[in-house]
């Protein structure tokens, strides 16, 4: 089937003219990844009827919008500029998603669905996954989809800017053993091969070294998925706590609570001249609300504590108001987990961590893989974000838990975010190193 190349640029003729069976594009964002994919299954669906075949494809997008947008963008474009007659349809797929599907007279169709494990099963075409390392739980889903391609005939396409080390789409562009071709497209190359776009002023525009590299470079960047890399997490361990810590030290105290399922968290910080130092990580699961203020009302009791900020967020409203009934609103205050204030919280402990002014406990690997397990993404309008998968150790509990303890020593507990009204200070928001 011949196309107008002229409208294509180099590197995406390139991607197009690969025939291999399993393919993977890692390629920066807005230079076309998802228009090339979808016209080589427009093509492939047109040979197909030409030739009494019937060729199937199926979409995986990272939601419902994207998907639709896929079809809109993508595959009726392409098949009208071949004007080709298709009947374009919505159609139920399971029993909460909804595909999208352009049907040809042949018999042949594309469609395009939001991505989960429980979509990828079931079917017997042609893949595409598209924005693939932005997939929620894509391990899952690569288990679940890779069956479906068993027949040989059957052909798979991944394509995505990455999102961090350490997800599916990380393997397979860096395994080297893999059975993909792959290709590598950066803002550069794209611009080198005639894509009109300014870079510098893209790179001024995006003001983030970080989101720049993993959006616009192709980079892998450990810092651009772990809010708190390992490396970071390492140098603020220590061995033992000192024998010396001062009883009447002042404690700061940080609550993430839980009703079922997750982990009621309270971690407990005291301070010895600018370190801040992790004295004791309360773990309750499944616990009555009385017995998360029991504990909490035996860490005031033994320790001079200061300032506790406590999430107040959903079922949190009821124990922040018994909290602050039994030990006074002026040392409890609830914070609501907007995601400003999770991005304000998380800066707090990072700069924390920094600055080496907190102090963890070496050998607790529970609360390592929580302090990893928070990730930096970009979020649907580019700003960034912060996520973490749920398992069977909760919801990043503990990292919540010290990043509202770390915001109580920098701010008394008076956050932004605290559900009651306080006053702002100088400038809107607390300054780095303001303990």
């Amino acid at each position: 089937m011949s196309t107008d190349s002229s409208i294509l640029y180099p590197y995406q003729k390139r991607y197009l003219q690969d025939a291999s069976r399993f393919k993977a594009g890692m390629m920066a964002r807005q230079i076309g990844k998802t228009f090339t994919t979808t016209l080589e299954a427009v093509i492939d669906v047109l040979e197909a009827e030409a030739a009494g075949r019937i060729a199937k494809w199926t979409i995986l997008s990272v939601s419902r919008d994207r998907a639709l947008d896929a079809m809109d963008s993508g595959v009726k474009v392409h098949l009208r500029a071949f004007a080709q007659a298709f009947e374009a349809l919505d159609v139920p797929f399971a029993a909460d998603e909804l595909a999208h599907v352009v049907k040809l007279p042949g018999g042949s169709y594309i469609r395009a669905i939001a991505s989960k494990p429980s979509t990828a099963r079931g079917m017997s075409d042609n893949l595409i996954l598209d924005e693939f390392a932005h997939h929620q739980d894509n391990r899952a889903i690569w288990t679940a989809l890779f069956p479906v391609i068993s027949k040989p005939n059957l052909k798979l396409r991944v394509i995505s800017t990455p999102n961090g080390r350490g997800d599916k789409f990380y393997e397979l562009m860096t395994a080297p053993d893999s059975l993909f071709s792959r290709h590598v497209v950066t803002i550069a190359d794209a611009v080198a091969d005639g894509l009109p776009r300014n870079i510098e002023e893209l790179r001024r525009g995006i003001a983030d070294p970080v989101a720049w590299a993993q959006e616009f470079e192709c980079q892998f960047i450990d810092s651009a998925s772990a809010w708190l890399p390992f490396e970071l997490i390492d140098g603020c361990e220590a061995e033992d706590l000192p024998d010396d810590l001062p009883a009447a030290a002042p404690v700061f105290v940080g609550v993430d609570f839980a009703a079922r399922g997750d982990l009621t968290v309270i971690a407990v910080l005291k301070r010895v001249g600018d370190v801040l130092w992790l004295v004791d990580l309360v773990e309750m699961r499944e616990a009555k609300f009385s017995e998360q203020l029991a504990a909490l009302a035996q860490v005031f009791n033994t320790h001079r504590v200061m300032a506790a900020a406590l999430d107040q967020t959903g079922m949190g409203e009821m124990p922040v108001q018994e909290a602050q009934r039994a030990h006074g609103q002026s040392r409890v205050h609830g914070v609501l987990f907007s995601a400003a204030a999770k991005m304000e919280m998380a800066t707090a402990l990072k700069e924390a961590m920094e600055d080496r002014r907190l102090r963890l406990p070496a050998g607790n690997p529970a609360l390592r893989s929580d302090l990893h397990a928070v990730r930096r993404v970009a979020g649907p309008t580019g700003i960034p974000r912060l996520v973490a998968e749920r398992d069977e150790n909760g919801h990043a509990d503990r990292f919540w838990a010290l990043a509202l303890a770390v915001t109580a020593a920098r701010t008394g507990g008076e956050s932004h975010y605290a559900y009651q009204s306080v006053p702002l200070r100088a400038g809107g928001r607390f300054g780095r190193g303001a303990w």
